[in-house]
This record gives structure tokens, C-alpha cells and sequence, in this order.
């Protein structure tokens, strides 16, 4: 028998198990604390990072409470022009679509280097990497 902790335990959701949860504040008005289960840093960086490019957006911050349970808060405070959960639903379209660019770019530079090995192999230039240097005289 072993500690270990089974190897999917900390990114599929239990059964039943929401995504989000949202809870608004009873203090602070237009704000909400968000709990996404089954992430970490990355996503409530991201998260955060564009949700302060959102002029309405008048705070944004997220918390790991403890590195061995998988979720983070997120906490959304707008200035009433649009909710907490608009801004957040505004903000992830907003991020996929970068995410789509940059595969995209990625992609186009990907098939451009494979063009030019392509070129160079055939045109006898080698381009293989690991030989002499090439000085073009």
C-alpha cells in the first residue's frame, strides 16, 4: 500500500463535481469569488491577466489556498456596467481567441521552416545542422 495519489485525481472532476462555482459577495457589490476545481496557476494567471485588460473590471485576483488541493479562486469586482460573470465569460473568448492566433502563427512559422529544410535538402544545401558551418561563399 502506498500514499501516491492516483494519477488523474487532480485534473478529472469526481463524478457530480461542478467546473465553477460561484458565490457573490454580500459586502462588496458587483463581486463574485469564482472556485474552479481541477486547475491551478496557469489558467487563474491567465484569467486574471485578462480580466484586467477589462477597463469595467476593478479587481481581478486568484488563490491557490493550498498546492495539494486542486482548484483556485478567482475574484471578479466590476463597476456594475456588466457582472462578474459577463466579464469572466468575456475575458476566457477573449483568451481563446489568442490562443487560436498564436497556434495559428505557430503553425504558418512551422510550415515555413519545414518548406525551407524541404528547399535546401533538395537543392543539396544539406541544412542538417550538425556539420560545418555554412558561410554562403
Amino acid at each position: 500500500m502506498t500514499n501516491q495519489p492516483v494519477s488523474d485525481e487532480h485534473i478529472m472532476l469526481d463524478e457530480g463535481q461542478p467546473y465553477i462555482q460561484a458565490e457573490s459577495s454580500l459586502k462588496v457589490h458587483n463581486a463574485t469569488t469564482f472556485r474552479f476545481n481541477k486547475e491551478d496557476h496557469t489558467l487563474g494567471n491567465l484569467l486574471r491577466h485578462q480580466l484586467l485588460r477589462d477597463p469595467v473590471v476593478h479587481f481581478a485576483g486568484y488563490s491557490c489556498p493550498h498546492p495539494s488541493e486542486p482548484y483556485f479562486l478567482l475574484r471578479i469586482q466590476t463597476d456594475g456596467s456588466k457582472t462578474p460573470q459577463v466579464a469572466l465569460q468575456h475575458a476566457s473568448e477573449a483568451l481563446l481567441q489568442e490562443v487560436q492566433r498564436v497556434e495559428g502563427q505557430f503553425d504558418s512559422e512551422v510550415a515555413e521552416r519545414q518548406k525551407e529544410l524541404r528547399e535546401r535538402a533538395l537543392s543539396g544545401g544539406g541544412g542538417g545542422g550538425g556539420g560545418a558551418m555554412d558561410t554562403g561563399n
